[in-house]
């Protein structure tokens, strides 16, 4: 079933000038680019964007390197975008990636790990209608 989903290329990856590299793995993988934008946020949206995560103990450090420079937010359409992105993207923690998968190609570690993906298809709704409202 073709699905959309959210994935932010993060601050690290764009600051390498890796954007382009990244765009590619999702656009191989017969996926379709919907929306796409170059933004900085500040704190108040990055806690918007991560309000489950607020009280955790990795989200400072996360919202830090979030408003710290530009990233590229975009929505994805494909079938089974949701899993199929998170499959191409690997695990959170860029050392325990599988090799091949962009977080092991342009992670680093902690919150420097190249890309966020929607983890659901309602994380997907909702984090697609405040990145990019009325789409």
């Amino acid at each position: 079933m073709s699905e959309t989903t959210l994935v932010i290329i993060k601050p690290d990856v764009v600051e390498a000038g890796n954007v382009g590299k990244v765009l590619a793995r999702y656009e191989e993988a017969g996926l379709s680019i919907v929306a796409m934008d170059l933004r900085t946020i500040d704190g108040e949206f990055a806690d918007r964007h991560y309000e489950e995560h607020l009280e955790r103990d990795f989200y400072p450090n996360l919202r830090t390197f979030m408003t710290s420079g530009p990233m590229v937010p975009l929505v994805l359409r494909g079938e089974g975008s949701v899993a199929r992105v998170r499959e191409l993207n690997g695990a959170t923690d860029p050392t325990k990636a599988d090799p091949g998968t962009i977080r092991a190609d342009f992670g680093e570690s902690g919150p420097r790990n190249a890309v966020h993906a929607s983890d659901s298809t309602e994380s997907a709704a909702r984090e697609i209608a405040l990145w990019f409202p009325g789409l």
